[in-house]
C-alpha cells in the first residue's frame, strides 16, 4: 500500500486529484477485490436510494444524462455520476443537475482515504474518485443514484453498488485489450451489472448478445429490448416522436440527444417503479444536454459539429446523424474534419467509415500519453486530402479561417480532440 501522506481537507481539489493519481501503481486496474472492503466500510454498496446503473460501449453519457434530467424534473433529489469529464473534474458528480463544489469532493476524498488506509489498501484514481461520488450521494441523502459504468461492467468499481435497474445501451468492439476481442466477450463484461430479479433494458440496435440473455436468465431478471419490447418513431415535423411499449404510448418532444438513448432512458424510468409523469419525462428530455454528442455550434459564423465518437460503433452513429443534418441543410456540401485519436483505438476502421464523407482532414497529435503518433494517423489516411499541424488548436484555427459557406467543420476522434478545441475557445473569450 502507498503510505504517502494525504493532503488536508483545506488543500485544493487539484492537490487531491494529483494525490489520487499517484496512490496506486496503475491508472486502470480492473477487479473489485481491493475496492469492495473500502466501499463496505464507507457504507455505499446498498444505498437506501433507488439505483439505476448504465453500461454499454456508446451512449452511456446521453442515457444517464437523460435519466437524471427526467428524474430531476419530477422533483427527485438525483445524484448523477459520469466519466470521463470533458473540461472540469466536477462534471463527473452532479446533484440535482448541478456540478458539485470543490469542497464537497475534497471532504469525500478525506473519507475515502481514511477508509482505504483503515483497510490497508491502495485505490486507483478511478476507484477513489468514484467512491467519493458515492459518499457524496449517501451524505446528501439522494433519492436516486444514476451511475455510468467507466469500463466494462463486471469488474468496474461502479459495480460495487447493487442497482435496482440495469441498462446496457449497446455492445461494440472497444477497449478490447481489457474486455476481450469479440462482441460476446465484451457483452459478458457489460452483463456483470445485472442482479437477481431486477429489470434490465438493452438499448442496442443489434441482436441481443447471448451473454446478456444468459445472465438475465441466470438472475431471473426481466429483459426489455429496443425494437422488441419498446420502440420509438420520429415524426416528420422533427419536433416530436413516439415511444411505445406494452400498454404505453407517449408522444414526446425531440431533445438534443440521440433518440436511441433517449428512448432507452424513458424505458428505464417507466420500469424503475418510480412515479414519474409524462410532463416530467417531456421536460427532462428537453433539458438533457451533453457536450460533444453531435453538438452543433455556430462559431465565428461557421458551423462546427463536435462529436466524441472514438470507435467504429460511435462513428457509425455520428454518420447517421450527420447525413440527416446534411439532408436538412442542403447548402452544405463538404465536411472539413479536425481529427486526432488515441493510439489504442481502431483508427483504421474509424477513418474507413468517415473517408467518403470528409473532403479535407486537418490532423494534429494529441498532447496526452496515449496519443496516436502522426505517422499512424497519416498512414490510416493514405490517399486522403490531409493537412498536418503541430497541435489541434492550430488545426481548428485554420479550419475556421479557411472554410466557406458550403462547408462545415467536424471535430471528432476523441474527447481529447474536443477538449483541445474547447480550451482554445475558452482562451479566446
Amino acid at each position: 500500500m502507498n503510505t504517502t501522506a494525504a493532503p488536508l481537507a483545506t488543500d485544493s481539489l487539484d492537490t487531491w486529484l494529483d494525490y489520487w493519481s499517484h496512490v496506486h501503481v496503475t491508472g486502470i486496474d480492473l477487479g473489485l477485490e481491493r475496492v469492495i472492503p473500502v466501499a463496505e466500510k464507507l457504507g455505499v454498496t446498498n444505498p437506501a436510494a433507488k439505483v439505476l446503473t448504465v453500461a454499454g460501449t456508446n451512449g452511456k453519457g446521453s442515457t444517464t444524462t437523460t435519466l437524471a434530467a427526467i428524474l430531476n424534473a419530477q422533483g427527485f433529489k438525483v445524484g448523477l455520476y459520469q466519466s470521463p469529464h470533458v473540461y472540469r473534474f466536477n462534471e463527473r458528480v452532479k446533484l440535482c443537475g448541478i456540478e458539485v463544489e470543490d469542497q464537497l469532493l475534497i471532504d469525500a476524498f478525506v473519507e475515502v482515504d481514511q477508509a482505504r488506509r483503515e483497510c490497508s489498501l491502495s485505490l486507483s484514481f478511478f476507484e477513489a474518485t468514484t467512491l467519493a461520488a458515492f459518499v457524496i450521494f449517501k451524505n446528501e441523502h439522494c433519492d436516486v443514484w444514476v451511475l455510468e459504468v467507466g469500463l466494462g461492467g463486471r469488474l468496474d468499481v461502479v459495480n460495487v453498488v447493487n442497482p435496482d435497474v440495469a441498462v446496457i445501451t449497446n455492445i461494440g468492439l472497444d477497449h478490447t485489450d481489457w474486455l476481450g476481442d469479440t462482441i460476446e466477450k465484451i457483452a459478458f463484461e457489460k452483463a456483470g451489472i445485472i442482479r437477481p430479479n431486477i429489470p434490465v433494458i438493452f438499448g442496442g440496435q443489434q441482436q441481443i448478445p447471448q451473454a446478456i440473455l444468459d445472465k438475465a436468465a441466470e438472475c431471473q431478471a426481466q429483459l426489455y429490448a429496443l425494437n422488441r419490447d419498446y420502440f420509438y418513431e420520429a415524426f416528420e415535423d422533427g419536433k416530436s416522436w413516439a415511444f411505445a411499449s406494452s400498454g404505453t404510448t407517449l408522444k414526446l418532444p425531440t431533445g438534443s440527444l440521440a433518440l436511441d438513448n433517449i428512448s432507452t432512458a424513458v424505458a428505464a424510468v417507466l420500469l424503475s417503479g418510480l412515479e414519474v409523469s409524462q410532463e416530467a419525462i417531456a421536460k427532462g428530455i428537453q433539458i438533457a444536454k451533453l457536450p460533444g454528442r453531435f453538438e452543433v455550434r455556430e462559431i465565428e459564423n461557421k458551423t462546427v459539429i463536435f462529436d466524441a465518437g472514438h470507435n467504429p460503433h460511435g462513428v457509425e452513429f455520428l454518420l447517421r446523424q450527420l447525413r440527416q443534418y446534411l439532408k436538412q441543410h442542403s447548402q452544405i456540401s463538404e465536411v472539413v474534419c479536425v481529427f486526432s485519436m488515441l493510439g489504442d483505438k481502431d483508427i483504421n476502421s474509424v477513418v474507413g467509415l468517415l473517408k467518403d464523407t470528409v473532403e479535407l482532414w486537418k490532423i494534429a497529435p494529441l498532447s496526452v500519453p496515449r496519443a496516436a503518433e502522426l505517422s499512424v494517423l497519416t498512414e490510416a489516411l493514405n490517399g486522403q486530402s490531409i493537412e498536418i499541424y503541430d497541435n489541434v488548436k492550430f488545426a481548428f484555427r485554420s479550419a475556421l479561417d479557411e472554410i466557406n459557406n458550403n462547408q462545415l467543420i467536424l471535430v471528432c476522434g476523441s474527447f481529447h480532440t474536443l477538449e483541445a478545441v474547447w480550451e482554445y475557445l475558452q482562451e479566446c473569450q
